[in-house]
């Protein structure tokens, strides 16, 4: 589905930027929808489905930029100014490795393409914490480390639940005769 500029005209392809928008939007409202708070300070939630979503529709690049923005500006708006960094890079990595996963796996790698994205979401939010904690004046990193684990069962939850939801959403669009026009690569 990606591609940067129409060869003919040499614009941007205004459909895909559009989408590229519309994922990230629909990142934010995943994300804000329903909000679990986890035990390091974070929260649990929806954004993780549309995020993967989006990066096998849109692809790598625009995929990531949707991942990331959306989720971000979700962070901003419910009071997590502290994450929006962290998740701007997080969820753009878990975009991107949902893209190139699923166009190396090919349609048959969803649900691996799924679980792989998930891994740096996992981790980063992880190290993240630990390192929040430790320039916070918590303790040494190791110590904090040790300490955000506590994050880490809401977080691979959060984890099963996106990779579940992403790949049942992607079968459910494959049997849409419209879908499948619009993105023969799904």
């Amino acid at each position: 589905m990606e591609k940067i500029l129409n060869r003919e005209t040499g614009r941007m392809d205004a459909r895909l930027l559009a989408l590229t928008g519309l994922f990230a939007a629909l990142g934010c409202v995943g994300t804000m929808v329903l909000q679990v708070p986890s035990p390091t300070g974070g929260y649990m939630n929806l954004g993780d489905a549309v995020v993967i979503l989006g990066a096998w529709l849109l692809g790598p690049v625009y995929g990531a930029v949707a991942g990331g923005v959306g989720p971000a500006m979700a962070d901003l708006l419910s009071g997590y100014a502290v994450y929006v960094p962290a998740t701007l890079v997080i969820k753009a990595v878990m975009a991107l490795t949902a893209a190139l996963m699923y166009r190396a796996l090919g349609k048959k790698g969803l649900l691996l393409s799924a679980l792989a994205a998930e891994v740096p979401m996992v981790l980063g939010y992880w190290l993240f914490d630990g390192a929040l904690a430790a320039l916070s004046g918590g303790g040494t990193l190791g110590l904090c480390l040790m300490g955000s684990a506590a994050g880490l069962p809401s977080n691979l939850v959060q984890a099963a639940f996106g990779a579940a939801a992403s790949t049942l959403l992607a079968l459910a669009l494959r049997r849409s005769g419209y879908a499948r026009k619009r993105f023969p690569n799904l």
